[in-house]
């Protein structure tokens, strides 16, 4: 059984492999991860990229008839291979992966940057602004990504609602 911090690092794991899927990170991040589970065979590397390119192709939008259900099942898929990656180690060898794990997880917040997946509808009335997405100001270089975002509905004068990203 692993300790809870080896526990919540592969959850974050597989959390970031499917937040990468779709985005300019994905191609680092699929040979990152192959890599840290292929453990340096090439043949279990091969089959781990070939898991990883089904992953990218269940996450695309049109995909899956439920997309967030898919993208929490492929989320556990990918934090149960880090489990039990992380649990056929020795300790010195469990610490040196999961530090690995969290360089993999820390580069997909930097690369991947914001993503909005299956929100709510945005309603604005009286002047006001409602978004269901991704709401940034300035422009700081970093990506976003919104998959099936809600309804945008606005009304009355000065009204605005969004369903997606925007940029102020």
């Amino acid at each position: 059984m692993l300790v809870e911090a080896l526990t919540a690092v592969a959850a974050a794991g597989g959390g970031a492999v499917v937040q990468a899927a779709g985005t300019d990170a994905w191609l680092a991040v699929r040979e990152r991860a192959a890599a840290l589970l292929g453990r340096g065979d090439a043949a279990r590397g091969r089959a781990e990229l070939e898991r990883l390119d089904r992953t990218a192709r269940a996450l695309e939008p049109e995909a899956a008839e439920d997309p967030e259900r898919e993208r929490l099942r492929q989320e556990g898929e990918w934090r149960t291979r880090f489990e039990m990656l992380l649990e056929s180690l020795d300790t010195r060898e469990q610490q040196r992966t999961a530090q690995e794990l969290r360089t993999l997880v820390a580069y997909v917040a930097d690369a991947a940057g914001d993503v909005a997946v299956a929100t709510g509808k945005a309603v604005a009335g009286g002047g006001g602004s409602a978004v269901t997405g991704v709401k940034r100001t300035g422009d700081d270089g970093r990506s976003a990504r919104v998959m099936n975002t809600g309804d945008a509905e606005a009304s009355g004068a000065g009204s605005s609602a969004v369903s997606g990203i925007v940029r102020d």
